[in-house]
């Protein structure tokens, strides 16, 4: 169990959105204790906030996205991803537009730019939902569990109908070291053959080589090749991870995948909240007013169940 960590200061990147195509821009900046993660709308310097938790994530195709209070920003899972890999629990993220930058599409730009500032820990406890019975979802031949673990772990399992690919499972114990050296390099991947009718329903138009593994009928069209044999189950549990932190706080349970994608990797953390009886929140402070609304749901939900360690 551990204390709470922010970032050092605040620093910023630059890019284009992968779906809009348009530039995009987000600052990083320290948050205080039990905030969370909150997104700011710079655009038009509006200043509206809006929380990253479950709670404002809204359907969205081939991504991850939040709206709400008039604010509506996506593509905010590998963001999401670096932070929570690398275990950090309190951060506003300011944004210019409505998508977050894709940057090579993995979490290795946003993991180095929050190494070049530094974390720092704070006099808060950092909670812990330890995961006491199975809850599981599923929609067809794709399925997601959790179940209870001495520790934080995933095992994500893909089939796709393509040489390079065929069945790929990994396994990954949580670790901000485990993740900056298999995970965040994990880039997102997509089939040449599906591009035109992307950009047809208006997605994928930032897309391009530099971001994104393409991959052709029997090969890929990336000259610089793979970054691992089994990169595209690599990003998966990537994406699962940003994903995941929508839950508002850490996890103790082990995730298990299969064929899965963005919208079952959300339906899993609303299950788990609406299932408070099968966990326990662990490592746990009274929690002041204004403290972030994910963690007074939480101990709304299951207040017998607080325990400290």
């Amino acid at each position: 169990m551990r204390n709470q960590q922010t970032l050092a200061q605040a620093v910023t990147c630059s890019g284009t959105g992968l779906h809009s195509g348009q530039p995009a821009v987000i600052t990083l900046r320290p948050a205080p204790p039990d905030t969370g993660v909150v997104f700011i709308n710079k655009k038009d310097d509006a200043n509206t906030s809006l929380q990253a938790s479950i709670e404002h994530c809204v359907p969205t195709e081939l991504c991850t996205a939040i709206n709400g209070n008039g604010f509506h920003v996506k593509t905010i899972e590998h963001v999401l991803s670096a932070l929570a890999g690398l275990e950090v629990d309190n951060a506003y993220i300011d944004v210019t537009g409505n998508e977050i930058p894709v940057m090579d599409g993995s979490a290795a730009s946003f993991v180095r730019l929050i190494q070049s500032v530094g974390l720092i820990s704070q006099d808060r406890k950092q909670p812990f939902l330890k995961i006491m019975a199975p809850i599981e979802v599923s929609e067809g031949s794709k399925r997601m569990r959790i179940e209870p673990s001495a520790t934080p772990r995933i095992t994500y399992s893909i089939q796709y109908d393509h040489p390079l690919i065929s069945t790929q499972t990994y396994t990954y114990e949580c670790s901000p070291r485990a993740f900056e050296s298999q995970i965040a390099e994990a880039r997102t991947f997509g089939f040449l053959h599906e591009v035109q009718a992307l950009w047809a329903r208006g997605l994928g138009k930032g897309g391009n080589l530099d971001n994104t593994v393409v991959l052709s009928k029997d090969g890929i069209v990336n000259e610089s090749g793979l970054r691992f044999l089994n990169e595209f189950v690599r990003h998966k549990i990537l994406d699962l991870i940003g994903d995941f932190s929508l839950l508002g706080t850490s996890f103790i349970g082990h995730i298990i995948a299969e064929r899965s994608g963005h919208a079952l990797h959300t339906r899993l953390v609303q299950q788990i909240l609406e299932q408070p009886e099968k966990w326990v929140l662990l490592n746990t402070e009274p929690l002041a007013e204004e403290s972030r609304p994910s963690l007074h749901h939480l101990a709304r939900l299951q207040p017998v169940a607080l325990q400290a360690l």
